[in-house]
């Protein structure tokens, strides 16, 4: 008897599942040159801080691994090519009593797919100061804070992650929202979710790098399976964005125990071939690993030089 095909069965396509971002930029990185793999974070339990007061009495803070735009720092608009003069080396606030332009130009997000058009995918300000009104969180904390994406773990561990717990506790931060774009960005801020939850602060990572964010072990995580970039909902899309700060809020509050991982409902399409795409070597020619290889030392380049001007 002849099988069942996957349409008589209902079967989703093989693919249509959350992309393996670190071994799709192991591969990626080994194929433009650089042999030595990245080692990342990993950890096999993760601490647990439930709530200290109800959340429509806490004090909620945002931590976002987005640049505030510079227009002395290159290109850094929809769209924009890889710049490493905009990245940012040091933990940085922001009064969320006013606006900010933060931007993602300096990092690794699905340039293919997503092209960085609107900020409310990857700082959800507005919507967390929404819910503030309605009176489903307490408040939103006076300072939003920046999380520098490094690949050293040891700088995050002890130097960044530390100053932004000083920050959040001077704030009277009883939660924080974290919202990372890159794949370096998810471990980042994951590892930055451990030390705040360890030291008494309750955390919800939002992100789309699923199987970064689980490795690295963290409390709470709402996934959503969208390009990298849009962490915080779809672009030009507010229920989108609405809906999904309302679901890692519900994941702040109700979730049982440490690693907790909740998948967003959304789909960012019925088409699941854009998971085809994010750095995959095995779609590229030589010319263009070649290309892509000038051009990633040429950024290299830029980063350090700015990394040394600011030190």
């Amino acid at each position: 008897m002849a099988a069942a095909s996957d349409d008589q069965l209902g079967f989703a396509p093989d693919d249509d599942a959350p992309i393996g971002y670190m071994k799709r930029t192991r591969d990626y990185y080994a194929a433009i040159g650089y042999t030595t793999p990245y080692r990342w974070a990993h950890y096999t339990s993760a601490p647990f801080q439930p709530l200290k007061k109800p959340l429509n009495q806490s004090r909620v803070a945002i931590i976002t691994t987005a640049a505030p735009f510079d227009p002395a720092r290159g290109d850094q608009g929809p769209g924009a090519k890889y710049n490493g003069g905009a990245k940012f080396y040091a933990v940085y606030d922001g009064d969320t009593s006013k606006q900010h332009d933060l931007r993602i130009s300096h990092i690794a997000y699905d340039r293919t797919h997503t092209t960085a058009t609107d900020s409310g995918t990857w700082f959800p300000l507005a919507q967390l100061k929404r819910l503030a009104a309605a009176g489903t969180i307490g408040d939103v904390a006076p300072r939003f804070f920046g999380a520098p994406t490094n690949r050293s773990h040891r700088v995050t561990i002890e130097t960044d992650a530390p100053e932004i717990l000083k920050r959040c506790r001077d704030d009277k931060v009883d939660a924080a929202v974290l919202v990372p774009n890159c794949p370096v960005c998810h471990q980042t801020v994951s590892l930055v979710a451990r030390h705040l939850e360890a030291n008494g602060i309750s955390t919800v990572v939002m992100g789309c790098a699923k199987d970064i964010v689980e490795h690295a072990a963290v409390p709470r995580f709402l996934f959503s399976d969208f390009p990298l970039g849009n962490s915080a909902g779809k672009p030009q899309d507010v229920a989108s964005q609405a809906f999904t700060l309302e679901l890692a809020l519900r994941v702040l509050e109700q979730a049982p125990g440490p690693q907790t991982t909740v998948q967003s409902p959304l789909r960012w399409s019925e088409d699941a071939s854009w998971k085809r795409d994010y750095s995959n070597a095995d779609a590229l020619s030589a010319e263009e690993l070649a290309r892509l290889r000038r051009e990633f030392d040429a950024q290299k380049e830029v980063a350090k030089g700015l990394r040394e001007r600011v030190a």
